[in-house]
């Protein structure tokens, strides 16, 4: 009985220890606080005790701060705090967090919504809230309750005040951007309307329609909220028609297929799970999906064979992905003032981008230049002006990247990137102006892991589409449309720092309109939020405007994102972490000093913690790299450590980020794991030459290692190599052509370049093909029938039998990002050279593993493998098993 009972408290103990460790501990006075504290070994018992960080919301004063931490037991918690001292308020299993306009903190824990008074610290709690809206700009709280007689009922009220209006009968409801209108149905005496309620005087409602049998949701705003669009859905939820809402001249509009003479016959609108309803700024038009063809059914009796030409545009399964454009669903633009539909994407021209202001497609057919073998082939474009649906084609042979041909956000230009340059063509006067070739600068380079030379990147443009935004290695650039003038915005050149517009932490990143990315405008005459990244390792933030350029807000030895800030942007808060510093909340407010706001994880101080390192290094054509050495935990410069070896492309931008110890690692790999149990880590960073990616690989790893090696802290006979996916390619190959390494692991990885080539990517449903022209191994269109010694060169199968190291392997069985038959190619060439290998392959698992339990094994796995090679514990009966 006492056994259970200790059993039981100890289990209570270890669910609230996080709490207590992070909520408690910070808070109250404490004599140990601020003494040398006796660390320990950092063993696997106490891995349980991390959790991840996460900046979520600032309050509109910039008094408060609300975060979440995270933990592998599912016990997360939303904490909110003060930022000029240390109240802080806790939330278990929290989220859908807000601040309102007047201080009020609300979040959402299963069906409870908890609302705190910042001042008075009041807590309450609204029970059976299954959804909830919050307008700003009338500081309204929108609660959608359903009862437990199953009663649905939206509540309109203030955060701090009384219940202003309760609807019953709501089954959808919709606020608008800008939070002043609200849009909702009705169910009642079984039928659905549809009302609309300006929320300055919640009170009154405005019918738009009543009386139908459909159910309207689906409630689609323009951006600032000047209309809206929805659908009318049968019981079947078939979408019977589309319907309208212009709110500045209070019309209702109604397109009904089966009624709308200018559409095909037994054609049908359709729900897609992107862009449904577009609504155009000049509230004019709408585009939707139609889909004007059925696919025919196929008999139970009918065979089920595919049918693979040679002479198809794509192959079999990338036509029944993306392809059958016959089959798959239009575009159509409404033009309800007009009472007209017309399609626009067509089967010949699929693809569509809109113009910043909705005035222009841009069309295109992805199969243009089909059968082709890069990932995204070249393609020719058309603008379609929508006001008289004229077409012509504006550029031929462009890349279909969707980073190279972006519409501006006013609307007028499409900007593009050819022969790495930039361009932009002008709609309106049907002219392209070459940007960037006379600057003198480049403006493409290394920006995609495994990729050839890409542009740097369009963020945006000025105010009025003025200027287009762009960079190059080290700059943001504005320069004029027509190409009067070019300014560089920033200095970074000088410096060394690499400058980016940053994105607050809560704003999503790559936002589309169909197949165009939306970018935004930017007033140059404000204070713009620059990302800033140093060659020598330092990272932060910086504050720029046009008359004193730019000066740091955050900027040190340390890793920084999650950048957030209100409106007033007065005062500023981010993440920091380093390899031997928890993640932390920091503020920042006009030239005061940095004030630490919440540091996660403190039991981190409490162990033996490595350090992080940059390491700078030649290769054989005096390249300079970068590497990150991590050093082990409680290091003792007197004696000689092992080394693990782990290799990709770059990695040194991982200098400072801190990672938890767990066992449960998706490819294996912990850097804490490592450096706790007594090894350095190394990461080089690799330069790949076109043609020759295998041995530039060798040439950078070992430039790399033996430039640790000169540092005399790691035994030159104990050093493991090992990576995962292309790093598990690099590291097979690299382990049969240099006798550094004294044991290897390679997971994920391509063995045969001469199968690969001829393989599908089941993920992309591509020849792999894409791979070996200016991507990974960047062959520039060589084959293995006219090329067989560029591909013999760089396959680790041509060379294994030079292997003389023991090797693991490991591989998911349903990878479909690199065919885990690689895997056993290798596998079965050192069975028939017997030489002593373990292959591990995890049923059920793709490129990275997902299941907890598979990786616990496979962590635990590596980790004995190292010890057993680089530590001589000879005790791990499966490997004896396998290599004695």
């Amino acid at each position: 009985m006492l056994f259970n009972i200790y059993n039981k408290q100890k289990k209570i103990f270890l669910k609230v220890l996080p709490l207590v460790l992070f909520f408690i501990l910070p808070l109250v006075a404490c004599p140990l606080w601020g003494q040398v504290v006796q660390k320990k070994q950092l063993t696997e018992a106490d891995y349980h005790l991390w959790g991840e960080l996460y900046l979520d919301k600032i309050a509109p004063n910039e008094k408060w701060v609300s975060f979440k931490m995270n933990y592998a037991s599912g016990q997360d918690t939303l904490f909110v705090r003060n930022t000029t001292g240390t109240i802080t308020y806790h939330f278990p299993l929290a989220d859908q967090s807000v601040f309102t306009k007047d201080n009020l903190f609300i979040c959402q824990i299963k069906e409870d919504l908890h609302t705190l008074n910042l001042q008075t610290g009041k807590k309450d709690i609204i029970p059976q809230v299954s959804e909830y809206s919050y307008s700003f700009s009338n500081n309204l709280l929108l609660l959608f309750k359903i009862s437990s007689q199953n009663k649905s009922t939206l509540i309109l009220k203030s955060p701090l005040g009384k219940t202003q209006r309760e609807i019953a009968d709501v089954t959808k409801f919709s606020l608008s951007p800008d939070g002043r209108q609200l849009i909702y149905n009705l169910f009642d005496n079984g039928k659905n309307s549809v009302l609309l309620t300006d929320l300055k005087n919640p009170a009154i409602s405005k019918l738009l329609l009543t009386g139908g049998q459909q159910n309207y949701n689906n409630f689609t705003w323009q951006k600032e909220g000047k209309a809206v669009a929805f659908y009318a859905k049968s019981d079947s939820r078939s979408i019977e028609s589309l319907l309208f809402y212009n709110l500045e001249n209070d019309k209702l509009f109604e397109l009904n297929p089966d009624k709308e003479p200018g559409l095909p016959v037994g054609s049908s609108i359709v729900d897609h799970s992107m862009n449904n309803i577009v609504i155009a700024d000049d509230l004019q038009k709408v585009f939707f999906y139609l889909k004007t063809t059925l696919k025919p059914e196929i008999s139970q009796t009918d065979s089920k064979v595919e049918i693979w030409n040679t002479n198809d545009k794509w192959i079999y399964p990338q036509e029944q992905v993306f392809g059958n454009f016959e089959q798959r669903a239009k575009v159509f633009l409404w033009q309800p003032m007009l009472k007209k539909s017309t399609p626009i994407t067509t089967n010949e021209l699929p693809a569509i981008m809109l113009s910043g202001n909705k005035q222009y497609a841009v069309l295109s057919n992805p199969k243009a230049y089909e059968p082709q073998f890069d990932f995204e082939g070249n393609r020719d474009f058309y603008a379609m002006n929508l006001n008289t649906y004229e077409k012509s084609i504006f550029l031929s042979g462009q890349s279909g990247f969707y980073l190279d041909l972006v519409p501006s956000p006013g609307g007028r230009y499409i900007a593009y990137f050819k022969k790495k340059n930039w361009w932009v063509y002008d709609l309106e006067l049907k002219t392209h102006t070459d940007l960037t070739s006379k600057i003198g600068v480049s403006f493409a380079g290394k920006v995609h892991a495994l990729k050839s030379d890409s542009a740097f990147g369009n963020p945006g443009w000025s105010d009025g589409d003025s200027e287009i935004l762009l960079y190059d290695d080290f700059d943001i650039w504005a320069i004029k449309a027509d190409g009067s003038s070019a300014k560089r915005l920033t200095q970074g050149r000088e410096l060394g720092i690499k400058y980016r517009i940053a994105k607050k932490s809560n704003i999503s990143l790559g936002r589309f309109i169909y197949d165009g990315q939306i970018l935004d405008n930017y007033d140059l005459t404000k204070q713009m939020i620059l990302q800033a990244e140093g060659a020598d390792g330092k990272e932060g933030y910086y504050s720029w405007n046009k008359s004193t350029g730019e000066k740091p807000i955050f900027y040190d030895d340390s890793y920084m994102d999650q950048i957030n800030y209100s409106s007033k942007k007065q005062r500023f808060f981010c993440m920091e972490q380093k390899f031997n510093m928890p993640p932390r909340i920091i503020s920042k407010e006009s030239s005061s000093a940095i004030k630490p706001i919440f540091q996660s994880n403190q039991q981190h101080y409490n162990y033996y913690w490595g350090r992080s390192e940059l390491i700078h290094f030649q290769n054989s054509k005096k390249q300079n790299l970068k590497g990150v050495l991590y050093y082990p935990a409680n290091f003792n410069p007197q004696k000689k450590y092992p080394m693990i070896v782990n290799i990709y492309e770059t990695q040194s931008n991982d200098l400072h980020k801190y990672s938890n110890p767990t066992l449960y690692n998706e490819p294996g790999y912990n850097p804490a794991l490592f450096t706790s149990q007594g090894y350095f880590l190394f990461l080089p960073d690799i330069v790949h030459e076109n043609g020759n990616v295998g041995p530039s690989s060798t040439d950078c790893v070992v430039a790399g290692t033996e430039k640790v090696l000169e540092l005399g802290l790691v035994d030159s006979q104990k050093i493991a190599l090992m990576g995962h996916s292309f790093g598990g390619y690099e590291t097979v190959f690299i382990a049969n052509h240099t006798p550094l390494f004294a044991t290897a692991i390679a997971s994920g990885a391509i063995t045969d370049l001469n199968s690969m080539f001829y393989s599908v990517g089941w993920n992309t449903m591509k020849p792999e093909m894409w791979r070996f022209a200016t991507e990974e191994w960047r062959l520039d269109g060589k084959t293995p029938l006219a090329n067989r010694e560029d591909f013999d060169r760089n396959s680790p199968l041509e060379s294994i039998d030079k292997l003389q190291i023991p090797l693991l392997m490991w591989s998911g069985k349903e990878d479909t990002q690199v065919d885990w038959h690689q895997s056993i190619e290798y596998y079965l060439a050192l069975r028939r050279l017997g030489k002593k290998s373990i292959m591990l392959l995890y049923p059920k698992e793709g490129h990275s593993l997902t299941n907890p339990i598979n990786q616990k094994d496979l962590t635990t796995r590596v980790l004995q493998w190292f010890a057993y090679y680089l530590k001589d514990d000879k005790t791990t009966e499966w490997i004896n098993n396998g290599m004695q």
